[in-house]
C-alpha cells in the first residue's frame, strides 16, 4: 500500500476517534505529498518510495527543530504538540538504528573509504548519507562520524 493511501486511511481513523493531535499530524503530511506530486517536474507515476522516505524524514526534523525551539523559549505546551506529531511520523519511517549498529556501520564505512582524521569528514559523510538514508539521522550521523575521525583508535 503505497504511504498516500495509508495516510487516507489513517486520517479516516483519526476522524472516527477524534484525535486531534493524529489528524493534524497525519493532514500535514498528506498535504507534502500533494505538494510534491504537484511539484514542477514530478513524475506522473506519483512518488517513489525513497521520495516518500525523504518527506517524512524531512516532516521529522522539521518537528525536532520546532520542539527544541518551543523548548529553547519554555513553551511546555507547542513543545508537546510538536513531540506528538513527532511521534506519530516517525510511525511511518523505518526503524532506526541503536547507537551501537550505526557505530559499527560507520567504523566499516570509515575503513572502507581509508579515511584517516577530521579532514575526510565529507569522504565518509557522502558515502554514510547514501547507505543510511532513512536508518538514522543525517546530524546523529554527522555527529558519530566526527567522534570516530577525532579519536583515530578504531
Amino acid at each position: 500500500m503505497a504511504l498516500k493511501d495509508t495516510i487516507d486511511a489513517g486520517i479516516k481513523q483519526a476522524m472516527l476517534a477524534k484525535d486531534k493531535v493524529r489528524l493534524t499530524a497525519l493532514r500535514s503530511i498528506k498535504s507534502q505529498i500533494l505538494l510534491a506530486e504537484t511539484a514542477e517536474g514530478a513524475s506522473a507515476t506519483g512518488l517513489s518510495a525513497d521520495q516518500e522516505l525523504k518527506l517524512l524524514n524531512k516532516a521529522a526534523k522539521q518537528r525536532r527543530e520546532s520542539a527544541a525551539t518551543y523548548k529553547e523559549q519554555f513553551r511546555s505546551d507547542l513543545e508537546e504538540t510538536e513531540l506528538a506529531e513527532l511521534a506519530i511520523i516517525e510511525e511511518f519511517l523505518p526503524q532506526q538504528l541503536s547507537e551501537g549498529e550505526l557505530v559499527e556501520t560507520l567504523v566499516g564505512i570509515i575503513q572502507r573509504v581509508g579515511a584517516k582524521g577530521p579532514s575526510d569528514l565529507g569522504k565518509v559523510m557522502g558515502v554514510a548519507a547514501r547507505e543510511l538514508s532513512g536508518k538514522a539521522d543525517g546530524k546523529r550521523i554527522s555527529d558519530v562520524v566526527n567522534m570516530l575521525l577525532n579519536n583515530t583508535d578504531f
